[in-house]
């Protein structure tokens, strides 16, 4: 799983549509009252607590420590784990497996999937949604040739963005059935002058940690220079979003 540190006032601030997209995805969900649902990468327990009050019992997942110590004092009446995605067991299975804007830090979805179809009871469901095939090209296309123009350093893709044929392959793997998949774009504007850099600082963090503080800046600002043409419109930056949407079911036996 590709590693980021998380500045969880930054996530709920100026990065708020993770979640407000997302609740777009929750009315896929449906969660039922009495149902148990699983809320894998939960981050700072925002759609978590949403279905919660939609009448379900619902566990907080993730694996950042940052974004499980946000989720607990926000949400002190709710129950978040940390744990990886990837390497987990719970007791009870559970109704239906939710995730949003989670699943592309994840390479090895093949675990992941295994662990989430574990997860469920026989017909339980699975909902989400993450970045698909062509996600952030030209984001990652800038960021990357400014690192290497400075630094001389080639910085490996650690991100996971399957076409829908791909993932539904994992997913039937896992004893998934996919029932519906969309791959759709949406080109996303982010907030202020600085909305990229501050996109690529929240989202792309472990690709600038090895960068001296000038190097950064010179990174950040060629990067800028490099992607505004495509991502700056209107008077403001937007990433190149490209989303995939599955829904699936386990096999009753």
């Amino acid at each position: 799983m590709a590693e980021n540190l998380w500045d969880t006032k930054l996530y709920d601030g100026k990065h708020n549509f993770v979640t407000k997209y997302g609740e777009d995805l929750l009315a896929l969900l449906a969660p039922q009252p009495g149902e148990r649902v699983l809320d894998v990468g939960c981050g700072t327990g925002h759609l978590t607590a949403a279905i919660a009050q939609a009448g379900a019992s619902v566990l907080g997942m993730d694996s950042s420590e940052e974004m499980i110590t946000q989720a607990r004092a926000g949400y002190p009446d709710l129950t978040f784990v940390r744990a990886d995605v990837t390497d987990f067991q719970l007791e009870q299975p559970f109704d239906a497996v939710f995730s949003n804007a989670v699943l592309h830090w994840v390479t090895e979805a093949a675990a992941a999937a295994q662990c989430m179809a574990r997860a469920l009871r026989p017909g339980g469901r699975l909902v989400v949604e993450f970045g698909g095939k062509d996600n952030i090209t030209q984001i990652a296309s800038s960021v990357r040739q400014a690192i290497r123009a400075v630094t001389g350093r080639e910085q490996a893709h650690q991100w996971y963005f399957p076409s829908i044929g791909e993932y539904a392959t994992v997913l039937e793997s896992a004893g998934l059935r996919v029932e519906a998949a969309w791959l759709f774009p949406r080109f996303t504007p982010l907030e202020g002058e600085t909305g990229f850099r501050d996109w690529v600082r929240m989202f792309r963090g472990g690709m600038l940690g090895p960068l001296s503080d000038s190097e950064l800046e010179t990174v950040l600002q060629m990067a800028e220079d490099s992607a505004r043409p495509a991502l700056y419109r209107d008077g403001r930056w937007h990433a190149d979003y490209t989303r995939l949407r599955v829904t699936a079911r386990k096999a009753l036996n």
